[in-house]
């Protein structure tokens, strides 16, 4: 029996062996609801067997991935406010031309 591994952990994070695609990708498009075969139709250079394998990793070490998704999450928002704190007027500005494009639509 040939045991292929096609989740590893690296550079901090989970992903796919031998690619440059993270873990946290294929879950959180599993968890918005899509397929194996839609998130493959995202991520072309992925096959069904690296999919379900690595969705099978998430299932077995749910709370592993899930603690590490969040401390992901947790430090994002961490960064994005500091960004947002150093240059406000910044940030307003791009709020305000987003409001202005979707009133045009």
């Amino acid at each position: 029996m040939i045991d292929k591994q096609y989740v590893e952990k690296r550079e901090g994070g989970y992903y796919l062996s031998s690619t440059r695609i993270s873990l946290a990708s294929v879950v959180y498009a599993y968890l918005d609801g899509h397929s194996a075969e839609g998130i493959q139709e995202c991520y072309p250079l992925l096959t069904l067997e690296q999919i379900h394998d690595a969705l099978a990793f998430y299932l077995g070490h749910r709370a592993e991935v899930d603690a590490d998704l969040a401390d992901k999450r947790e430090r994002y928002d961490q960064q994005r406010q500091a960004a947002r704190n150093a240059d406000p007027a910044f940030y307003e500005q791009m709020a305000v031309r987003r409001r202005e494009l979707r009133a045009k639509t």
